[in-house]
């Protein structure tokens, strides 16, 4: 298996690294423009991003895992981050809008620059662990390089209600279903599959995290949950209390499939904490 050091561009360790040229497309001067890049030599310069996980590498350098708005989920170096004086050190903060450059095409690319954004309420209390709930979600189950425009633009409106204090239960159940619709493995809920019906309110049924939502038999062992359940969740209509407590163990269900086992830290902290 190879090293950290066999997957990063062989470049020098810098007390900071250096400022990338101010364009039209960085985020910190136009949201609305769209970032540069160079396929000669895989330079990206100011994507709009979101640190997701970082952890030491070497002496004074950090490896970052970076949602990107337009490459998706990017391993990053961060040489020389950990330096006393690094313009980094404040920068690299999760729940924190950046604007990042990075270079190289190896499966972990070499930071360039990183600028605060703004504009964003921080998290905190509840609010700050369902932020990191969220980003153990992105973590374990994006894969690496594949873009999610639209899953990054419902992840920043998802960190902004959270922010400002809209029910967490609510929130979080949205996000895990758009989460499962972008990676491909979400089914329509609307309608069962062993009948090709649309899904009758006042029915029991399961779903099958494979094929979608079946009418439930005597004996059941995955959750039973009614159709109305399906149908408010296709319209991401939770205001049934119903339907936040059925949802809750149908999304606990399905993630747990799709993870393959691995365990969520944070989701086990927040049952403890608040029951979501």
């Amino acid at each position: 298996m190879p090293s950290h050091d066999d997957l990063i561009d062989d470049a020098p360790e810098q007390a900071a690294p250096p400022p990338a040229k101010r364009t039209r497309g960085s985020a910190s001067t136009s949201a609305g423009a769209s970032p540069r890049t160079s396929a000669r030599d895989g330079r990206v310069l100011g994507q709009p991003g979101f640190v997701l996980h970082s952890y030491p590498y070497k002496e004074t350098s950090l490896i970052i895992d970076m949602f990107t708005r337009d490459h998706g989920r990017v391993g990053l170096v961060a040489k020389g981050a950990k330096r006393p004086f690094s313009k980094l050190r404040g920068v690299l903060q999760t729940f924190q809008p950046l604007s990042v450059s990075w270079s190289g095409k190896s499966e972990l690319r070499t930071l360039i620059d990183a600028e605060w954004v703004g504009g964003m309420l921080p998290l905190e209390r509840t609010a700050l662990l369902c932020g990191f709930y969220l980003n153990e979600l992105l973590v374990k189950l994006l894969a690496r390089d594949d873009r999610h425009p639209a899953l990054f633009d419902h992840y920043v409106s998802t960190l902004n209600q959270l922010a400002h204090g809209e029910p967490a239960q609510i929130v979080l159940r949205k996000f895990e279903r758009a989460l499962l619709k972008e990676t491909g493995v979400a089914a329509d809920l609307s309608r069962c599959t062993t009948t090709r019906s649309r899904v009758e309110a006042g029915g029991d049924y399961v779903v099958d995290p494979e094929r979608g939502a079946r009418e439930a038999g005597a004996g059941e062992v995955w959750p039973v949950v009614l159709g109305k359940t399906l149908l408010d969740m296709e319209r991401e209509d939770y205001t049934d209390p119903a339907t936040q407590a059925q949802s809750k163990q149908l999304m606990r269900f399905l993630l747990a499939h799709h993870l393959g086992g691995q365990p969520l830290n944070t989701r086990q902290i927040l049952i403890d904490l608040m029951q979501l």
